[in-house]
């Protein structure tokens, strides 16, 4: 790699972090109460149906320890509420309340305008490439 070019991760990187400081920005011009980049992350990673702490850990990669602290203030703030798991007695699962759903709704669109705030500086083709890059199945990471 040549000397002045960055690595792909320090990249990455940086466009993650523009994303999550544009995100809460945008919730709170929309009447949203902002979160953090590790609640919208574990907020993101939540299905419809609900999900255990352990899974969300899982996708968020993070410790359960994390991922039960950042739930348990979703939960303090309203977002998420926590109930038994129908097909098991001894879990319990994470859902969105209806003020948990709006704001999902809320920043679903706001991530939306800010993809397309982004094309208009990068330009459509541009992010429509990144976007195919990145949902491609990149497989296992190489070993050693």
């Amino acid at each position: 790699m040549p000397a002045d070019r960055r690595p792909l991760p320090q990249l990455l990187g940086e466009a993650r972090r523009w994303f999550d400081q544009a995100l809460p920005a945008a919730l709170e011009a929309a009447g949203t109460t902002p979160l953090t980049p590790a609640q919208t992350q574990l907020f993101a990673a939540l299905d419809d149906t609900g999900t255990t702490v352990a899974e969300l850990a899982r996708r968020t990669g993070v410790t359960r320890q994390s991922a039960h602290q950042t739930a348990h203030s979703l939960i303090t703030a309203g977002l998420l509420e926590q109930t038994p798991d129908p097909t098991s007695g001894r879990r319990w699962l994470l859902r969105r309340t209806p003020t948990g759903d709006h704001a999902h709704h809320q920043a679903v669109h706001a991530l939306a305008t800010l993809e397309s705030h982004l094309a208009g500086r990068l330009g459509t083709e541009t992010v429509t490439a990144l976007r195919t890059a990145l949902e491609q199945d990149w497989g296992e990471p190489p070993r050693g």
